[in-house]
């Protein structure tokens, strides 16, 4: 139980990261220059890199990665509006608020 509450938040955090990168590619459709195409391709990818960065801090310091992972997830909630529509929810800020609480409590069950 312990190893799996120590790798599960790691894991999915790795797999959301994956999977919110996935929407970034819709760049490449849309008829941009190359520098546009650079440009809009780095601003979709802005919350995998906050998301990335939060993943290695919490790797190391779950408490401080945890409640990273719950700000972001409410601040995905209010920047992203997901509160009002369950799909995008679930699929934007629940895996967010869920990856912070499996830190925590990793955190809190080690110590």
């Amino acid at each position: 139980m312990n190893k799996t509450l120590h790798w599960a938040p790691r894991i999915i955090a790795i797999i959301y990261i994956v999977f919110l990168s996935l929407f970034a590619m819709d760049v490449f459709g849309e008829g941009y220059s190359f520098l546009e195409t650079i440009v809009a391709l780095f601003m979709h990818l802005i919350p995998t890199l906050l998301l990335t960065a939060i993943t290695v801090l919490a790797w190391k310091k779950e408490k401080i990665g945890g409640i990273a992972f719950i700000a972001l997830g409410i601040i995905f909630t209010i920047f992203f509006s997901t509160h009002r529509e369950i799909m995008a929810f679930l699929l934007i800020s629940l895996p967010v608020l869920t990856i912070g609480i499996l830190f925590l409590l990793n955190h809190f069950k080690k110590n």
